[in-house]
């Protein structure tokens, strides 16, 4: 077989998952210019911006993990270079991610907080309690300091908290890794920790905040809010599908199912922000 004579590790499911994350890095910085230059520069609202910079920032995380999976494992270095470089690409790819999260933090914190004057003025007939401008201010600042600073302890912290054991495993090193054990499986207490306690945390909010914002509106916005939920879900769930497949050992399914759920997510996302009433 061609993946046998010329790689140690690249199988060919992972020359079809290489090749559709190839294809969402591609739709991610299409979508970083649509809405940076379609959106933001014509509007100059905050709203489209971070948007924007979401994309900029999954596509940057994408490609380090692209890396971390398919390219450096192949490097003719020592077990102890390749495993550094791993890690490397490992926080880089997280820190990337988090970046992204803190922009989604930036769209939530301007739906939920609005600065528009006009908003301001339709929450003031129906609320008893309004928060000052100043508050709002920083919540908003909150909202998109917090997912910052979780990626800059990623980069930080040991990695024995992050390391795969199966890296250990195959690159000889001796390290003490912190993992989570339960009926025979391992998992590293870091990793589980960012993407099964705190990303969902974050990232699982956005979907039901654009629910609540599609039954308080109406027409073009119902239908823009409605889709958003729907993508974001779509996208959140294709992330996780990843992390369970790879942990049940599934190639097919993980090489497949989550990039084309991620594919899906991301076209229903420019379908919901593509209304031109919207700009």
């Amino acid at each position: 077989m061609i993946f046998e004579e010329n790689f140690r590790y690249f199988t060919f499911w992972n020359a079809i998952e290489m090749g559709l994350y190839f294809v969402i890095v591609g739709y991610y910085f299409l979508l970083f210019a649509f809405f940076l230059l379609m959106r933001f520069r014509t509007s100059k609202r905050l709203y489209w911006l971070f948007f924007s910079l979401l994309f900029l920032c999954l596509a940057a995380g994408r490609v380090f993990f692209i890396a971390y999976y398919f390219f450096i494992p192949e490097l003719d270095l020592s077990k102890q270079e390749i495993a550094r470089i791993l890690m490397l690409y490992y926080r880089l790819a997280t820190f990337s991610t988090w970046l992204g999260i803190a922009c989604l933090m930036g769209v939530l914190g301007i739906l939920l907080f609005p600065p528009e004057a006009e908003i301001e003025r339709e929450k003031s007939e129906s609320q008893k309690f309004e928060l000052t401008p100043l508050m709002k201010k920083i919540l908003r600042i909150l909202l998109i300091v917090a997912p910052i600073i979780i990626g800059i302890l990623a980069l930080v912290l040991p990695d024995n908290l992050f390391m795969d054991p199966q890296i250990v495993e195959d690159y000889d090193l001796d390290m003490d890794l912190v993992t989570i054990n339960a009926f025979g499986w391992k998992y590293p207490a870091g990793r589980f920790i960012l993407n099964f306690v705190l990303a969902p945390i974050f990232m699982a909010v956005i979907p039901f905040l654009f629910l609540y914002l599609a039954w308080k509106t109406f027409g073009v916005l119902r239908r823009s809010y409605t889709l958003n939920a729907i993508g974001f879900f779509l996208y959140y769930t294709g992330r996780i599908l990843h992390g369970v497949f790879e942990v049940l050992e599934w190639p097919h399914l993980q090489s497949t199912v989550p990039s084309l759920i991620i594919l899906l997510s991301l076209l229903i996302i420019v379908i919901a922000n593509n209304y031109e009433q919207l700009r």
